[in-house]
């Protein structure tokens, strides 16, 4: 079973606020009646994913802490998580229980920004550094970075230590397959999307993928089984149309959908 879990959360965004009303407007749009729930590979999500709401949490210092316990609660329960943020940040928290039971984890990361400063502008826990918090504490075997347009000399030297495998859109080919060998988690910033797809996330980054370049990824992945995913950095304050959502929804189910065919 698939458990879909909140996390709102944008404490860690350097930029603006906003990515924590995300989690109830992705849910709204999923069950829109202007859509459906089945997936283009043909799997009806309709009662194969149990919504356990929204994380509430309490002082800022325990929010990674209670992060890391309720995806530990689902794991004991034999659930995969797929987590909606608010921002980044959640990701190593995320990875962090997700590792304790897949100790030959992969990542699999779309975003416009590596996300990997040793810290930015002082955080150690910003939404701009949760992959170099995971590389350093090797929670996973593997970092591929799909749709990165914004990589200076620091986080080129962090990918360069870290061996993480970076996907700089300039050199991307369409028809490239994605090969994993052990289990693999889906962490997807809405940003690696063209603003003209997405337009409500706090960093726009013009000359991005098209939601039909991300779900051919998604649907073309070779990989034994996809164990968990997020949906972060999707910003309503700068949605007014709600296609941003529609779209992290889309995603959602192609997700949970690649993941359901792997089980």
């Amino acid at each position: 079973m698939l458990s879909l879990i909140g996390f709102p959360c944008d404490i860690n965004s350097s930029f603006m606020r906003g990515a924590a009303d995300a989690p109830p407007l992705i849910r709204k749009a999923l069950n829109s009646s202007s859509t459906n729930l089945w997936t283009e590979s043909g799997i009806d999500l309709d009662g194969k994913i149990d919504d356990t709401a929204d994380v509430v949490f309490g002082t800022t210092e325990e929010i990674p802490g209670v992060i890391e316990s309720a995806i530990l609660h689902l794991l004991r329960q034999n659930r995969l998580p797929i987590c909606l943020g608010g921002d980044h940040s959640i990701t190593f928290p995320i990875v962090k229980a997700l590792s304790t039971k897949y100790p030959h984890l992969n990542i699999l990361h779309f975003d416009a920004h590596p996300d990997l400063y040793a810290d930015f502008e002082g955080n150690f826990h910003s939404h701009a550094s949760p992959f170099a918090r995971i590389m350093e504490s090797k929670l996973a075997a593997r970092l591929v970075q799909v749709g990165i347009r914004t990589m200076n000399g620091h986080q080129r030297q962090q990918a360069t230590r870290y061996e993480v495998e970076v996907h700089e859109l300039k050199n991307w080919h369409a028809e490239t397959v994605l090969q994993f060998a052990s289990p693999v988690y889906i962490s997807f910033d809405m940003d690696v999307l063209d603003p003209a797809f997405a337009p409500g996330v706090s960093h726009h980054e013009p000359g991005g993928m098209s939601t039909r370049d991300v779900v051919r990824i998604i649907q073309r992945l070779e990989a034994p089984s996809i164990v968990g995913a997020d949906i972060v950095e999707f910003n309503p304050l700068r949605d007014s149309s709600g296609i941003t959502a529609m779209v992290a929804a889309k995603i959602l189910k192609e997700i949970a959908g690649a993941m359901l065919q792997r089980m």
